[in-house]
This record gives C-alpha cells, structure tokens and sequence, in this order.
C-alpha cells in the first residue's frame, strides 16, 4: 500500500509501509493517539497522554479513553467509513476527535482537539434560541386575552414551565384581599383571593410597588409563608426569587419563582431572563385590568343609554325598539325615552329624537337631551316650551349637531287615550285606527339646537281601544334594500305594514316593523333605527307600573 496516497493533511508521512515509529506523532501539536482494528493503543504522543494517562501502547483503548471515543474507534473499524468528527467530554472540557487511516492502513489515528469554546457556544446559542422561541410564545399567550383572571393563569403556567418549579403570581391587594395565581411544573393553575401581608416574602412588598428586584442570593427560602408556597410543591424550597411585574405607568403584580431543594440558585442570566418574561406579563396583565376598568366604566355609563322594556303604564299600552347603525354597537344617535308623571291622573311623556350623526358621538349628545328633557319633566304639559328650552341649552353648548324630536303626552281619558303630539323637526307619527286606515298626525316644526328659535304645532288626537300611535326615526322609512339594495323602504310601505297591525298589541306592532325593515335592509347598511307605540289596550289593563317606576331608556 502506498503510505504518501493513504497519509492524512498534517500527520507526518511514514517513509515505509509500516505503522510509524512511536516517536513519529510528537511533534504534533495536538493529542494523537493511534489505536489497531483490535481496539488496543498503539502509541500515543505526549499531548494524548497528558490527556489520557492510560493511553500506553498495548493498553485496551475502551479502558484508556471515554466511552464516546472508544465507541467512535469500534464502530469505525468495524465497517463504518472514518472522517465524520466526534465529540464529547474529557474532564470539564470538551474534545473533538477525527479519525483518519493509520500510513500502514492498520488502524486508525485519531487526531483530537479542544472544542469546548465552540461547544459552549453552541449550547448559549441554542439556550438563546430557546429562550426567544418561549418569549414569543409567551407574547402570543398573554396577548391572546384581555380578561385579567385568564392573564393571570397563563403567566403562572408559563412560568413553571419554563423559569422554575413552582411560581405564585401576585397582584396588587384589591381592599382586604390580594389576588394569587400558582401553578407547579407547567401544569394547571389555581387562583384565589386571600388575606394575606406581601411584606412576609422579602421584596415583595417593594416589588409590588414598582422597586428593582431583590437578588435571589439575599431571600431565605425557611423564611417563606405558607401561602407562598403551593400545596402541589413537594420538597423543600431550595431557591427563591421574586420578580417585579412592571406595567403601565402603575406596578401590574410580581412573581414568586420557587426551585426545589437540591438544585442551584438562581444566576444572574436566569433572572434576567425571568425579568424578560416579567415585563411581557406586566404589560399584558396591565392590559387586561385597564380594559377590565373601562368596560366597568362603559357598563356603567352604557345602563343610563339602554333602550328599556316599556310597559303598561295607567291604562296605556307602550313598547320601543331600536336597531343600531353600526354593528355591535348598542347605543347611538337615535333614542326614546318614557316618562311617567307624577300623581295617578297625570300624562306620560313620550320622546323620541334623532341625533345629527350616528355611532359613540351622536350618542354622547344624545346623553345631554336626555338629561336636559328629565330635568324639563315639570312643565311637560308645555311642549312648546319644553322645545324652547331644549334648543337654549344646546345652542349654548360646544356641541356643533342638531337633532330632531317629537314629544307625545299621553293620558287615559274614559275608554279612550288622549294624545299631545309635537314634531321637532321630525316626521309626523302614524295612527293606526281599528279599521286598518293609517293617517299621519298634524303636527310639524323645526328641529332644535340648530337655529336661534324653534317653532313648532301640537295636535290632539284620541285613540280608541285597539288603536296605536307610531313614533319613529327617519332611520325606518330611508333605510335602502329591496332587491337591488338602492329603494329606500318609505313611508308608503310603512303605512301599509301598519295597516295590518290593527288591534295588535304594542309590542307586536314595534316587532312586525322592526322585522320587515330588517329584511329589506338584509346585511346593508342603515342609519340608526328607533320606534315607540302607543297603544290603547282592547281589555281593561289596569296599572301595571307606576309614575316612579320604569321608562326612561334610549337606543
């Protein structure tokens, strides 16, 4: 065999057929060591024997070397081609050997060299790797919820899966009680709002206040409370921290990280990468608690807007709808509004308007008609004035809309209703008579909070039993549909849908119109949609709610 065809880059040339002299590999400047297809040492240069002291020649080479480098040598003699790299430890380093055909072709030599910087690289790269894999998750995870309880649970199961053994998220004491959320070992989580003293856990009383963690290395895990270790957490604590939740402005909560007995205390790198993961949480459990209190605050706000369930009130059957413009929206620019007066004969005052404009800023001045007219409730009887008032105080606002409103008092009078209607600005209402003739009421003006004086006509009608008076917004009648999406519904095809509603109740009068537009209108576009009844009921109703009760709602 030739030794100069068989000889390996860097390994010196035998000069013969034969394995070369044992002083042959010194002057390498790396460990060598040459091991026959029988598995025994053949020599080995001093960088090899420093690194594997039973490496003499003779020796076996499983008994020299470590179990990765002598399973390399078997399994290339054995049949496998040489040259694919091995690596594995030696010590508390790490070694890289490649093995090449001995010059005699008997054999193997294996040329080693110190690979523990790219190793432990490698091994920070794909830490690092990992790491950002779970941030994002973690991201996606919290970001996927607004609700704060859900935010909460998310965070600790996170956080025992991939910071620690046991985690306690805790939250700013709400009153008495702080809310807490653990999991153990990535698996499910408990919540619970207890009574409980943050200052027992050393930095967690500044960490919930917004304060720079306290290291890890400083917290006595015997000194720990009973609540801030899980039940589910077997053994004894061995290393805590406790990490701030920083959020918005305000401190959103902090972590307990908890890690068992018999493993080492949290680095520094962990704890910064805990904190990593903190800032994420925080924002999103800050996230979560300033939706959870502006809800509130809409919630609130959005009960004095809401149409209400009208009733009978003295003898007077009443019923409204609404439909908003926008979808999933509940309020907007139109409303209605019932009111009872006070004592057993007064009349109740029906309102219905329609705001310049639609969505959140219509419903906004909406608010202050409806605040303006309650406070008007007192001269009711006036609708003049009422208007005139009305109009005063939106000119003298900042706000630039006008809106259109018909007023209608109604009172029992024997077996028949007497009704005072005022237009504003607005369509005149339809009566529907118990013979199925539908006629508009005489009644007209000019709308308010647009022109330095409003004018407008009352007319008196009587309804009889079975009877029904219609206020509605323009929303109804200038709704487009049809076939081809462009006929507007009109007041023609409005009346004759009345027509058919003579002797229904209120409330089927209000559903039978709200169905019909709703199917001409399809899945288009529509301006806002409102509408009350006032109907005489066929049999004696009696009170059913009184002049303090319920009535006042809006759309």
């Amino acid at each position: 065999m030739d030794a100069t065809k068989s000889s390996t880059i860097g390994a010196p040339r035998a000069r013969t057929g034969r394995t070369a002299a044992p002083g042959a590999w010194d002057e390498a400047p790396c460990p060598v060591l040459v091991a026959d297809a029988a598995g025994a040492v053949v020599t080995a240069n001093p960088h090899a024997t420093a690194l594997f002291p039973a490496a003499v020649p003779g020796a076996p080479l499983s008994a020299a070397v470590p179990e990765w480098l002598g399973g390399a040598h078997r399994a290339a003699v054995g049949g496998q081609e040489p040259g694919d790299a091995v690596s594995g430890p030696v010590g508390e380093r790490v070694y890289r050997a490649v093995a090449r055909p001995a010059p005699n072709g008997e054999g193997l030599v294996w040329w080693l060299s110190d690979d523990t910087e790219r190793a432990e690289a490698e091994a920070a790269l794909a830490v690092e790797r990992a790491r950002t894999a779970f941030l994002s998750e973690a991201s996606n995870a919290l970001l996927a919820t607004l609700n704060t309880e859900r935010c909460m649970e998310v965070t600790a199961q996170l956080a025992a899966r991939h910071l620690a053994d046991g985690v306690v998220v805790v939250l700013p004491g709400a009153g008495r009680r702080t809310p807490l959320a653990w999991a153990v070992d990535g698996g499910g989580s408990t919540r619970a709002l207890l009574p409980l003293d943050p200052a027992q856990v050393p930095g967690l009383a500044e960490a919930l206040q917004g304060f720079p963690p306290v290291p890890s290395r400083w917290i006595d895990p015997e000194a720990l409370p009973a609540w801030a270790v899980p039940e589910e957490f077997d053994g004894p604590v061995g290393a805590v921290a406790v990490i701030p939740l920083p959020g918005h402005g305000v401190p959103a909560g902090a972590l307990i990280l908890l890690r068992r007995d018999g493993k080492r205390a949290f680095t520094e790198p962990e704890e910064v990468f805990a904190r990593l993961f903190a800032a994420r949480a925080g924002a999103a459990l800050s996230a979560a608690r300033m939706y959870a209190e502006q809800a509130a605050v809409t919630q609130t706000l959005m009960r004095e807007l809401l149409p209400p369930r009208l009733e009978q009130i003295r003898g007077v059957e009443f019923a409204g709808g609404y439909r908003a413009s926008e979808r999933g929206e509940r309020v907007g620019g139109d409303f209605y509004d019932v009111h009872p007066t006070a004592g057993e004969a007064g009349a109740s005052l029906v309102v219905l308007g329609d705001v310049c404009g639609k969505g959140l800023d219509a419903a906004v001045l909406t608010g202050k008609i409806r605040n303006t007219l309650q406070a008007l409730l007192p001269m009711a009887d006036d609708h003049a004035r009422v208007l005139r008032m009305l109009n005063d105080s939106l000119l003298s606002s900042h706000h630039t809309r006008f809106a259109t409103l018909v007023l209608a008092s109604a009172i029992r009078d024997g077996d028949a209703v007497r009704l005072d209607l005022t237009s504003a600005g607005h369509p005149p209402p339809l009566l529907v008579r118990a013979d199925g003739t539908v006629e508009a009421a005489d009644t007209r003006g000019s709308l308010v909070g647009a022109l330095p004086e409003v004018e407008a006509t009352t007319a008196r009608v009587a309804l009889r039993a079975g009877e029904t008076c219609l206020l509605y917004t323009d929303g109804v009648t200038e709704a487009r549909g049809g076939p081809f999406g462009d006929r507007m519904f009109g007041e023609e095809r409005l009346r004759e849908a009345l027509a058919e509603c003579a002797g229904m109740p209120a409330e089927a009068v209000v559903e039978r119109v709200q169905m019909l537009a709703a199917q001409w209108v399809g899945a288009g576009e529509h301006d806002d949609m409102a509408m009350v009844a006032v109907t005489v009921p066929r049999k004696n109703p009696g009170s059913v709610v009184s002049a303090a009760g319920r009535g006042r709602g809006s759309a």
